[in-house]
C-alpha cells in the first residue's frame, strides 16, 4: 500500500515538473527595460525613445531598429491604456454605441488607407523608422474616441483626466476638454492653428507629382469628408497627415502627440 502511495506521489511530482517545463512563463516585454506601462506612459513617446536609446542592453543594431523597438513597446502600453478605458466605459454603459463604434471603424479604415498611400508616396518614401512612429501616432484617434465619452460623465469642475491609472502624456495634443478662459481668444488660436496645418499640408501635397497628389487628396477626403468629426479631431488628422508626408527628421512639424 505504501509503495503504491509512493508511486502516485512520484508520478504527481513528475507531472508537475513536466508541466512547468512545457508551459511558457508570463514575462514582461524585455523592451520595456524592466518598467511597467504606468512608468513608461509617464513619459512622452519622444522621451521614451530617447530613454530606450540610452538604457537598452544590448543596444539596438541601428537607429531605425532602436526607434522601431521603442515605438512598439510604447504602443503596446498605449493600447493597454485605451483597452482599460474602453472596458471601464462598457461596464458602466456610458461608452460609444454600436453605431458610433461602427462609424469610428469606418473612419479608422479610411485613415489607414490614407496612411498606406502617404507613406509610399512621400518624398522620399518613408523608412522603417517613419513606419514605426506612424503606427504609434495613429493610436491617438482610438484613445480620443473613448476619452471623449469619459469626459461626458465626469462631474462638472472635475479635471479632464483618465479614470484609468495610466494617464496619457498629451502635451502636444490640441486642448479640447478644458473650458476656455477666454472663448473668443481660444477660437482665434484654433483657427490660426488650423490654417497653419492646412497650408503646410497643401505645400506637401503640391510637391508631389500630379497623379500622386490627386490620389492622396481623394484618400484624405474619405477621412474627413465622409465622417462627422469635431474641430480638434480635424486638426489632429491634418497634423497626422503632415507627419506622414514630411521627410523623417529630428524635429518634425508635428511630432507624435503623446
Amino acid at each position: 500500500m505504501r509503495a503504491a502511495i509512493r508511486v502516485v506521489v512520484l508520478l504527481s511530482v513528475v507531472t508537475r515538473i513536466a508541466s512547468a517545463q512545457t508551459t511558457p512563463k508570463h514575462r514582461l516585454d524585455p523592451d520595456r527595460l524592466g518598467l511597467t506601462c504606468v512608468d513608461i506612459l509617464k513619459m512622452s513617446s519622444t522621451e521614451w525613445v530617447a530613454y530606450f536609446a540610452d538604457k537598452a542592453q544590448p543596444p539596438a543594431a541601428d537607429k531605425a531598429s532602436e526607434v522601431t523597438r521603442a515605438a512598439a513597446a510604447y504602443g503596446k502600453c498605449y493600447d493597454a491604456k485605451t483597452d482599460q478605458l474602453a472596458a471601464s466605459l462598457a461596464k458602466s454603459g456610458k461608452g460609444p454605441s454600436k453605431a458610433a463604434r461602427a462609424d469610428f471603424a469606418s473612419f479608422e479604415a479610411a485613415l489607414r488607407a490614407f496612411t498606406e498611400k502617404a507613406l509610399a508616396d512621400a518624398q522620399p518614401p518613408a523608412d522603417t523608422q517613419k513606419h514605426a512612429l506612424a503606427a504609434l501616432y495613429e493610436k491617438q484617434f482610438r484613445y480620443d474616441l473613448y476619452h471623449g465619452y469619459e469626459l461626458k460623465i465626469l462631474p462638472p469642475g472635475s479635471p479632464a483626466k483618465s479614470m484609468t491609472s495610466m494617464a496619457p502624456a498629451d502635451a502636444n495634443r490640441p486642448a479640447t476638454a478644458a473650458p476656455a478662459q477666454n472663448p473668443g481668444r481660444k477660437a482665434s488660436v484654433e483657427t490660426d492653428e488650423m490654417s497653419k496645418a492646412k497650408n503646410r499640408f497643401g505645400e506637401l501635397l503640391g510637391a508631389l507629382p500630379d497623379e500622386k497628389l490627386h490620389e492622396l487628396h481623394a484618400s484624405f477626403g474619405a477621412i474627413l469628408g465622409l465622417h462627422e468629426v469635431d474641430e480638434a479631431t480635424t486638426l489632429a488628422v491634418y497634423r497626422y497627415a503632415i507627419f506622414l508626408l514630411e521627410p523623417t527628421s529630428e524635429h518634425p512639424s508635428y511630432p507624435p502627440p503623446f
